[in-house]
């Protein structure tokens, strides 16, 4: 989570947004924004792609082969 928490801190700000705002703009709470940003490893992910889709991204599953054996 330490890289999604840079990334949308990154964004935030080159988008010159406070915590406040941001949460504002992506219907989410302060609080969340906060934790988000300082790596908490349990958030919902539909409140993170709230935020991310403010800058045009999203999260998704994504398939991961080990070996060629899918898990």
């Amino acid at each position: 989570m330490e890289a999604l928490s840079i990334f949308v801190k990154t964004k935030r700000k080159a988008a010159q947004l406070s915590q406040v705002e941001l949460a504002a703009k992506a219907g989410v709470g302060l609080r969340f924004v906060r934790e988000l940003e300082h790596g908490k490893l349990t958030l919902r992910m539909d409140k993170i792609n709230q935020i991310l889709k403010l800058f045009g991204y999203e999260m998704s599953p994504t398939l991961i082969e080990r070996n060629n054996i899918m898990l």
